[in-house]
């Protein structure tokens, strides 16, 4: 059996907010198996606890952002990664600003304080959202789709017309270490004149070198450069990560994409929801699986063994 998970002890997460420029506090807390990952949204006297699911997306324009009434949390998705990558299903995270922190613009430094806080077995199996038929949303040029697979995996198709990034591609078996390794330090990216374009407007006050990759006319403008040759693509692996998280479950499929992002993202999560005939939703275990993707379960043992804790 596989169990769900919740951070061992409490630690507080503080940093820049990307767009505010705000320095802003997460607090996280153990939560009980069920529980799943909530937000709790402070401003003044008012609170709104929001659960991270994609019936809660209010905005996918420049990130992810979920909410309830008048309160939201932006900019979830680099932390919904490494909540994946560290096994969290269970947690309570106190914040008392409008966006995540956004960090150095990857998952790496939230996966670094979550290993450092531990992580707790929690005695209530965990379920996984296998796909059994293949699930496809195009919107315009831009296409994504899931196909049944052993593995949890990504392949992302990146094109843009710039000498620094140009075709990219990707694809990547999903396991706790390669999702580490490969993927988690892997940062946001912007174009200079768009970033100076949302300043002028107010937007992206926190950000700078330290947090994102900009890229200029014909080079990169940070100082160090880029931490990968493709690390644009990387990113939006990442991105796709943590949009998918917002199904409520681990995922059994292969996720193939052409220029997605947080839009399409979502609108393929509620595809997938809206779609039981494509999938099955089964405890986390060997014989579990097997039956729901009629395979050996030596042939599981191996592909399975990132999501043991």
């Amino acid at each position: 059996m596989i169990y769900q998970c919740t951070i061992e002890k409490p630690i507080n997460i503080s940093g820049i907010g990307l767009h505010t420029g705000d320095n802003i506090t997460m607090k996280l807390r153990p939560a009980p198996a069920g529980t799943g990952i909530i937000f709790h949204r402070t401003e003044g006297d008012r609170t709104r606890s929001i659960e991270a699911l994609s019936c809660n997306v209010v905005d996918t324009r420049m990130a992810t952002v979920i909410g309830k009434g008048d309160l939201s949390v932006s900019t979830i998705e680099h932390f919904m990664a490494a909540l994946t990558a560290c096994h969290i299903d269970n947690l309570h995270v106190y914040i008392d600003g409008p966006e995540i922190p956004i960090m150095d613009g990857s998952a790496a430094p939230f996966i670094k304080k979550l290993q450092a806080a531990g992580i707790s077995r929690l005695n209530r199996s965990r379920k996984v959202l296998a796909i059994n038929k293949p699930i496809t949303l195009v919107d315009g040029e831009k296409r994504v789709s899931i196909i049944p697979s052993r593995f949890f995996k990504i392949s992302f198709d990146l094109s843009f017309d710039h000498p620094c990034i140009r075709q990219q591609h990707k694809s990547v078996n999903l396991t706790a270490e390669s999702l580490c390794e490969e993927v988690a330090a892997a940062r946001t990216f912007g174009f200079y004149e768009e970033v100076e374009y949302l300043k002028s407007i107010g937007l992206a006050r926190g950000g700078s070198f330290d947090n994102a990759i900009v890229v200029g006319e014909d080079s990169i403008l940070n100082p160090g450069g880029l931490r990968y040759a493709d690390e644009f693509v990387r990113h939006k692996i990442l991105d796709t990560i943590g949009d998918f998280g917002l199904l409520g479950y681990p995922i059994l499929g292969h996720i193939k994409s052409y220029k997605s992002g947080h839009d399409i993202n979502h609108k393929m999560v509620e595809k997938i929801l809206e779609s039981p005939d494509c999938w099955r939703l089964v405890d986390f275990s060997e014989a579990d699986l097997q039956e729901a993707l009629e395979l050996p379960v030596p042939a599981l043992q191996k592909d399975l063994a990132w999501a043991k804790f």
